[in-house]
């Protein structure tokens, strides 16, 4: 055979057949997410979580507020109830007219919690 055609053959299936095994390059893998913390917000995202979670926080305090105001208020009525039973129908003391005052003070600060803060 004629030497020309075995360089036709190397040729033909040699060289296409090296070129096609060339290295294959594969993207790295991304980097996990940072265990850090949670994923970086912008600042609208963050000021509007920093004022619900300031909402959120003056609600509670007010609810606690509100309980112990209640609490009081209570307290307050069944001490004037006390009182009124105590006094006769001619004479009332200076404790039950305070304790009245207290009462309606306090009962007035407690509706204006309820109303919230609008």
């Amino acid at each position: 055979m004629n030497p020309k055609f075995y360089l036709w053959i190397v040729f033909l299936f040699v060289i296409p057949s090296s070129a096609q095994t060339a290295p294959v390059r594969i993207a790295p893998p991304p980097a996990p997410p940072s265990a850090a913390g949670p994923p970086i917000m912008d600042e609208d995202d963050a000021r509007s979580r920093v004022e619900h979670d300031l909402e959120k926080k003056a609600a509670k305090e007010r609810m606690e507020a509100l309980r112990s105001d209640t609490d009081k208020l209570l307290k307050l009525s069944v001490e004037l109830k006390s009182y009124v039973d105590k006094s006769d129908e001619n004479v009332l003391s200076l404790d039950v007219i305070k304790k009245a005052e207290a009462i309606e003070k306090l009962a007035k600060s407690v509706k204006e919690k309820m109303k919230g803060p609008n």
